[in-house]
């Protein structure tokens, strides 16, 4: 029997932490426990969680101390083997643990374990699209995280189980890196572990439309690619990986006016590892980006889509 340790770290999610929640207990699987931390919420969401009285929820409460870190306390407080992530403004479909559980069984000599995950927007659901040939629905495969990794992630902060003896090989979260913790940890995982993949929607990842521009979070505050770039020389889809991020970085970059920042990345980059649209972007002066950003978002808002990286 397979017992999970569901982490989640809460910053200001009044809004959505209690279907979060519900779908978990809800999940046809029953077999988990709750860890789960209030990371410092100036809004309502200790409220909404104290509502739930279920036994297995355990709720801590601490002043905040940035994503990071949170999700870090949460899996060092995990009892069980299996760590279950989820972030709380995401929620599961109730057979989400239970395909989890038999994919573990099914491979005992892995330890990461994703399934794939819908992306909702503007109230619209989109299908999240992944980099491996020929892939079928409902399809099991081990793949590679990087060539898997190219469209969309095939690991999220909500569609993944981790064996806890992970996290004591590749370490934790960084801590420092205030957005793209999440990619720094998978890139860290990726040169370790292989991903065991069901091609089946099993989760649904709220996406926050929101402007580049706008953001307060500047390059120096994303995570940076430098520590990998010995392993990127003998490995052609990490350092395909690599680059797509690099790409996003340039594109902040310029945004900003950093010209030190989107030089440096942008003189790593192999072009023959972006698109035509991307290499398009990336002449493009800072207002035309601004422009084109808020064409996308407001297209998005009646179901149009303009992704950068097809």
């Amino acid at each position: 029997m397979t017992y999970f340790s569901i982490v989640i770290a809460v910053y200001n999610k009044e809004r959505y932490i209690a279907d979060t929640l519900k779908s978990v207990l809800e999940q046809t699987y029953q077999h988990f426990e709750v860890v789960i931390l209030n990371d410092g919420s100036t809004d309502n969401s200790e409220a909404e969680i104290l509502k739930f009285k279920d036994p297995r929820i355990r709720y801590f409460s601490k002043e905040n101390q940035g994503a990071g870190a949170a999700r870090n306390f949460v899996i060092k407080e995990a009892k069980h083997e299996y760590i279950a992530l989820l972030d709380a403004d995401d929620s599961w479909l109730p057979f989400y643990l239970q395909e989890q559980a038999k994919l573990i069984a099914d491979f005992p000599n892995e330890s990461v374990f994703a399934t794939a995950i819908d992306i909702e927007k503007q109230s619209k659901i989109y299908a999240s699209e992944y980099s491996v040939p020929n892939l079928q629905k409902d399809e099991v495969r081990v793949v590679d995280f990087y060539s898997a990794s190219c469209l969309n992630s095939i690991l999220t902060s909500s569609s993944t189980v981790l064996h806890k003896k992970v996290f004591s090989k590749i370490g934790y979260y960084n801590p420092s890196i205030k957005s793209g913790q999440d990619t720094d940890l998978w890139i860290r995982l990726g040169l370790e572990y292989s991903v065991v993949f069901l091609n089946k929607t099993c989760a649904v990842y709220q996406y926050a439309l929101a402007s580049l521009s706008n953001t307060k979070l500047k390059v120096a505050d994303k995570a940076s690619y430098e520590k990998f770039e010995a392993y990127e020389k003998d490995n052609p889809a990490l350092k395909k990986f690599l680059d797509l991020n690099r790409y996003s970085l340039c594109i902040v970059a310029k945004m900003e006016g950093n010209k030190d920042t989107f030089q440096n990345n942008f003189q790593k980059i192999s072009q023959e590892n972006l698109s035509n649209k991307q290499l398009f972007l990336l002449k493009q002066n800072k207002m035309t980006l601004k422009y084109l950003l808020k064409t996308k978002n407001n297209l998005e808002k009646f179901g149009l889509r303009l992704g950068t990286f097809k």
